[in-house]
């Protein structure tokens, strides 16, 4: 479940938002100075799958944890998600897979946090669980890789192209309804290896797991949001805790990024309300102003057969958590008014 109110990426400082009358358009923060004494250094165990991402992940918060001060080390599990390859997510229990054994291994003390690719994040949490932290985002954008074709309007008719997401399947079939869209599972690096098998002409996957990875020469295009909208949460890291670990919550305090947080609350929000996981076809963006304004843009099609997309969208100015949730809500209702199930 979503915080309240997302914690300021600032040393020694906790940070809540809150709806204050404004006599222009604007962000408000408010910071309550924490005790002025060290702060507690402790040690830190990061629950992290052990796929290169997501390591590259829990090694980069690691850093930013000891350069704090704070011992660190790495559990590193293999998950469901990760050991299920030859079916689509949707059809085996979503994305929730990926998260459910490093849950467990918080719960039974063996890590203390557990690092996320947030859009792989359920939008509901178990109960006695918290998301902690939400870092700044990376480029939320889909990436075109293919070892022959510079786009993919430079496919020709028929061309196989490889994506198990359901979101790209209805967001591509809109944009190329002649391709064949085939299942592609796998880590980063075993989609990239089918791929230059010569399995698929070319293949969609998120660009921020690309440029973490060094791999953004790869990419032959990106695809602007008005062409190919992202999923809620994508290129942002999500970081997980038990309830009732609030020197988790200081310690992860100055790695928040409060602008992030904003954006994505909205979009799980929109997400959460369409009863949203990996089966549903939905794509959910948002955009934060220097004026506070959240800009929110979604869409939904029907994977089953080629209907036009469904889009909504809505803005408003936005002060905390809350306040982007019912953003999101407000779209999800457009959503399902617009013939989205």
């Amino acid at each position: 479940m979503l915080a309240s109110s997302p914690v300021a990426p600032r040393a020694r400082a906790a940070c809540t938002f809150r709806a204050t009358p404004l006599p222009t358009p604007c962000l408000t923060l408010q910071f309550h100075a924490v005790n002025p004494a060290t702060p507690t250094r402790f040690p830190i165990t990061i629950a992290t799958r052990e796929s290169r991402l997501a390591l590259w992940q829990a090694e980069h918060v690691k850093a930013l944890l000891e350069a704090r001060g704070h011992p660190v080390t790495l559990l590193g599990m293999t998950t469901q998600g990760d050991q299920i390859l030859d079916r689509t997510l949707s059809k085996v229990g979503g994305k929730g897979l990926f998260v459910k054994e490093l849950e467990t291994a918080l719960e039974q003390g063996r890590a203390d946090i557990a690092v996320h690719s947030l859009k792989d994040v359920p939008m509901e949490l178990p109960e006695g669980f918290d998301l902690a932290c939400v870092m700044e985002r990376e480029d939320p954008r889909d990436a075109w890789v293919s070892p022959t074709f510079a786009s993919l309007q430079d496919l020709p008719q028929g061309a196989v192209v490889g994506t198990s997401s359901l979101r790209r399947t209805v967001l591509l079939r809109a944009l190329r309804p002649d391709l064949r869209l085939e299942p592609l599972r796998g880590n980063l690096d075993t989609r990239l290896r089918k791929l230059d098998e010569g399995q698929y002409a070319g293949i969609v996957l998120a660009a921020a797991g690309l440029k973490r990875l060094g791999l953004g020469a790869r990419i032959r295009q990106v695809f602007e949001t008005n062409t190919m909208l992202p999923a809620a949460g994508q290129g942002a890291l999500g970081i997980e805790i038990r309830t009732g670990r609030p020197e988790l919550v200081e310690a992860l305090a100055p790695l928040a990024h409060a602008r992030t947080w904003l954006a994505v609350s909205a979009e799980r929000a929109v997400s959460r309300a369409m009863g949203g996981s990996c089966s549903m076809p939905l794509a959910a963006h948002a955009t934060l102003d220097a004026a506070g304004i959240l800009t929110i843009q979604a869409a939904w099609g029907d994977p089953d057969q080629p209907a036009p997309l469904v889009h909504a969208s809505a803005q408003a100015v936005v002060a905390d958590n809350t306040q982007a949730a019912a953003l999101g809500e407000q779209v999800a209702a457009q959503l399902r008014q617009g013939g989205a199930r």
